[in-house]
C-alpha cells in the first residue's frame, strides 16, 4: 500500500515527505529482523532486507512511464523482454540501494560490513535472524555502551571483563569472558571477527551462519541474564534498578546526555 500511485507522486517527493516514509518502513524492518526500536532506518532496512521505498517509488514510476510510452505507441513487448525488463529494475534498485548507503550518518558499523556485499545479502538461500544475532549485528541490545547511551547504565564500561568500552565488537572480538564460545566460533569461520569478515563468513556457508547465530545467542543470553541480575539486585545504583511508565520516562529525561 506504500507504494501506491508510485508513478505519480515519486518525482514529487522532497526531504519531508521521504522522512514521512521512512518513519512507517523503520517501524516495519525492525519488526522483520528482529531489531532494537532504535535501530535506525537504513540499517533496520539493510538487516531486513527491504529496500527503501522511495527508492522502489522510482524505480517502479520508471519502468511505468517507460511501459506507458510503448502501448501509447501500439507496441505489446513479449513476456521474455517483461521478465528482463524486472530483472533490470531488481538490480538498478539494488545499484541505488547501495549507491545511498555510501555514506551513512547512523549505523555505519552494520552498513559498512553488509553494503559490500549487498546483493549477496539479498539473495542468500540460508540464515534468518535471530533477535541475539541481531544485536551483535546492528550494536543495539545489552552492550554497556547501548545502555549507557539510553540511560540504563552509569558507565559504558564491560562488566564481563572490566573493559572501559562494551560495544558489540568487543563482546564479539574481545571480551576474555566468553573466550570458550569465541574458540569454538573461531574454529568454524577463522580468525577475522572483524564484522565484515563474520559477515563474509555467514554468507560463505549456512553452517558458518549457523556457528555465528549459536555464538551470539549463548553469549547475549548470558549478557541478558547478568542485566537481569543487576536489576533485581536491591543494593544496584539506582540507575539500573527497573522503573516502568511513567516514573521511568521521567528519570531517564533527568538524567544527563552521553557526550
Amino acid at each position: 500500500m506504500a507504494l501506491y500511485g508510485a508513478p505519480i507522486w515519486a518525482d514529487a517527493l522532497d526531504a519531508s515527505s521521504r522522512a514521512l516514509l521512512r518513519r512507517p518502513q523503520r517501524v516495519i524492518a525492525t519488526r522483520i529482523c528482529r531489531a532494537y526500536r532504535t535501530v535506525g532506518h537504513a540499517a533496520a532496512c539493510l538487516l531486513a532486507g527491504t529496500p527503501p521505498w522511495e527508492i522502489e517509488a522510482a524505480v517502479l514510476a520508471e519502468g511505468y512511464w517507460v511501459r506507458a510510452e510503448q502501448l501509447a505507441r501500439g507496441d505489446l513487448p513479449a513476456p521474455e523482454e517483461l521478465a528482463r525488463a524486472r530483472e533490470r529494475r531488481k538490480r538498478t534498485t539494488v545499484e541505488l540501494w547501495a549507491s545511498g548507503l555510501a555514506r551513512p550518518e547512523y549505523g555505519v558499523r552494520t552498513i559498512e560490513a553488509i553494503r559490500p556485499r549487498l546483493p549477496d545479502w539479498l539473495g542468500r538461500s540460508h540464515g534468518s535472524l535471530t533477535f541475539r544475532l541481531k544485536q551483535v549485528l546492528s550494536g543495539h541490545g545489552c552492550f554497556g555502551r547501548y545502555l549507557w547511551r539510553i540511560g540504563r547504565e552509569e558507565t559504558s564500561s564491560c562488566h564481563g571483563c572490566g573493559a572501559d568500552e562494551d560495544t558489540a565488537q568487543h563482546t564479539l572480538e574481545v571480551c576474555c569472558a566468553h573466550e570458550e564460545e569465541r574458540r569454538t566460533l573461531v574454529a568454524t569461520i577463522g580468525s577475522d571477527l572483524s564484522l565484515p569478515g563474520v559477515i563474509r563468513a555467514m554468507l560463505g556457508s549456512e553452517r558458518s551462519w549457523t556457528a555465528v547465530a549459536s555464538f551470539c545467542e549463548s553469549v547475549i543470553s548470558q549478557k541478558e541474564a547478568k542485566e537481569r541480575e543487576r536489576e533485581g539486585d536491591p543494593l544496584a545504583p539506582p540507575i539500573r534498578r527497573r522503573r516502568v511508565g511513567r516514573r521511568r520516562r521521567q528519570y531517564i529525561a533527568a538524567l544527563p546526555l552521553p557526550q
